[in-house]
């Protein structure tokens, strides 16, 4: 496993992270809008610090927080984060997201979350890891309630999940005033299941906007419209 990622803008040091650098975390961090100039940005669940990093390359917010349950892993975020480019900007906070829920009153203008999202009745010998996997850890119930109290006026909440949770996801997001606005399916190759849904929550009701994306067109082949997303980050694009 390789310990450094290293993308084009900054570097990521994952040795002490359970989750390692994702195609579903450059995904969020890349298709996520930024077109509101959000000026406050929250990243709940951080792991690596990678999706805050990414935010902050695309737009000038002035306050990038994130907060990490882990320990080792907040270490290793807040470590990513000060030998970022844009260390004046990102902060990260070692605190479950109830604790942050309670002790903070500011709100966000995005908030993005690449949540844990396994729910499976095993459990490995690796606890960082099954805090990062399992979504006991971090419930869908929790990261709403957390979003409808953060969340500004006009604010964007992005989040990717399996499809499998796509609808109840957006029914637990409804019951808090949360809509959802854009959607995005993503299968691995033509021939594969639809596996990953991001999608984009405001206060506003309006017509969700679908797409789709194939990753590849067949192994370590990309298709444009991913190359086309990804390309500001990763250094083969």
């Amino acid at each position: 496993m390789n310990q450094v990622f290293k993308f084009k803008q900054f570097t990521i040091n994952q040795d002490q992270c359970a989750m390692k650098i994702g195609t579903d975390g450059v995904l969020l961090g890349a298709w996520t809008t930024v077109d509101h100039n959000p000026n406050t940005v929250l990243d709940i669940g951080a792991g690596t610090g990678v999706l805050s990093l990414m935010i902050a390359q695309r737009c000038f917010a002035e306050s990038i927080e994130a907060i990490e349950i882990d320990s080792d892993a907040f270490e290793q975020c807040a470590e990513n984060f000060e030998n970022s480019p844009w260390a004046d900007r990102v902060f990260c906070y070692h605190a479950s997201l109830l604790e942050f829920v309670e002790e903070v009153d500011d709100t966000f203008d995005l908030i993005i979350c690449n949540p844990p999202f396994y729910s499976e009745n095993y459990k490995t010998d690796n606890t960082s890891r099954d805090l990062a996997r399992f979504n006991d850890a971090m419930p869908f119930e929790h990261i709403i309630f957390a979003v409808a109290n953060l969340l500004s006026p006009t604010g964007i909440f992005s989040v990717i999940i399996p499809v499998k949770e796509e609808a109840n996801f957006i029914e637990l997001a409804l019951k808090s005033g949360l809509y959802a606005n854009r959607i995005l399916q993503v299968r691995g190759n033509p021939k594969s299941d639809i596996k990953r849904s991001l999608i984009e929550f405001s206060f506003k009701h309006r017509d969700i906007e679908r797409s789709a994306l194939t990753i590849e067109t067949n192994r370590h082949h990309y298709t444009e419209q991913y190359i086309q997303l990804t390309q500001d980050f990763y250094l083969k694009m």
